[in-house]
């Protein structure tokens, strides 16, 4: 007999989607999470692109949503999820704190990202004493102060105007060249205070005791420049966070749960959802869109076992 019809590992976009559509299903549903609801939204200034609610913040929108599960009553726990295994059929979700075991007929993986690092000289040294992976988390403090924000995704020229409009100047240096969307591109490059280096790689971050700048060097001419600034942003790109999956053999060579078009693994009633999947496209609505497709999934699978 299981705990539940359906646990969800992870509340990000994907995980309160998913458990407000499995509730809706009539499914019994227990949603995990190491951290606070929301997943990496939580960080994100501005969300401008997702139907219906205009501009808001990332952690407005996470409230919502979590806001929604729980008019629900779906139940969450703060649980760090180590191990899923199988037996019979019957999924057990293993978690660290006080070794905890829930069991379910189906799980949701949908653990989102973790920050990529660069991996280069002094990078650990200074992880929370001047490098940073959260603009709103340490933004307010650069007031007036000179930052560097490494990448050119949209969430490095989203945050690098976030920032814009907060510290003395931004220098905002990456490998090849800007990928955000062109709007924001526009709006980045408009800024006064930004100066923006395209081809350029970073060699090393320096300092005494904390963060003083950073080393680049020109991936086309070999010259090399630094930067003095108070506070280094890395937006870099994202590793999977499926560490705790492995053994169960749905993952690729890159971490990433690999899902067909129902959000399915190749175990019965296991399932995938949001950023930590196979995608080409890692956004709120994909997320939640996965989300909604996977317990609809799970739901038919639960009833396929009564």
């Amino acid at each position: 007999m299981a705990d539940y019809d359906l646990i969800i590992i992870g509340s990000g976009p994907a995980g309160m989607t998913a458990a407000i559509y499995a509730v809706r299903a009539n499914l019994s549903v227990l949603m995990l999470d190491r951290l606070a609801p929301g997943g990496k939204i939580i960080n994100t200034n501005e969300i401008q692109n997702y139907p219906g609610v205009g501009t808001l913040s990332g952690a407005e929108l996470a409230i919502q949503m979590f806001q929604h599960t729980q008019q629900l009553n779906v139940p969450f726990d703060y649980k760090t999820v180590k191990a899923v295994r199988i037996e019979d059929g019957l999924k057990y979700v293993c978690c660290e704190e006080d070794d905890t075991v829930y069991t379910a007929h189906a799980v949701l993986l949908c653990t989102g990202t973790s920050s990529r690092m660069l991996g280069v000289a002094n990078e650990e040294l200074y992880i929370g004493n001047g490098i940073s992976f959260c603009a709103i988390c340490d933004g307010p403090a650069c007031k007036d102060k000179d930052v560097v924000v490494l990448g050119g995704g949209n969430s490095a020229v989203e945050e690098a105007i976030y920032l814009a409009e907060v510290a003395k100047t931004v220098t905002v240096a990456v490998r090849s060249y800007l990928k955000a969307d062109p709007v924001a591109c526009d709006r980045l490059r408009s800024m006064k205070n930004v100066v923006i280096y395209e081809g350029y790689d970073v060699l090393d971050f320096y300092g005494n005791g904390r963060l003083h700048g950073v080393h680049l060097k020109s991936k086309e001419t070999g010259a090399e420049l630094s930067v003095d600034c108070a506070q280094v942003f890395e937006y870099i790109g994202q590793l999977p966070a499926t560490e705790c999956f492995d053994a169960l053999g749905v993952l690729n060579t890159a971490g990433y749960v690999e899902v067909d078009d129902r959000m399915a693994t190749r175990v019965p009633g296991i399932y995938g959802a949001g950023d930590c999947v196979v995608k080409n496209l890692r956004q709120v609505i994909t997320a939640c869109a996965d989300g909604a497709i996977a317990a609809q999934e799970a739901s038919r699978y639960v009833q396929s076992l009564r």
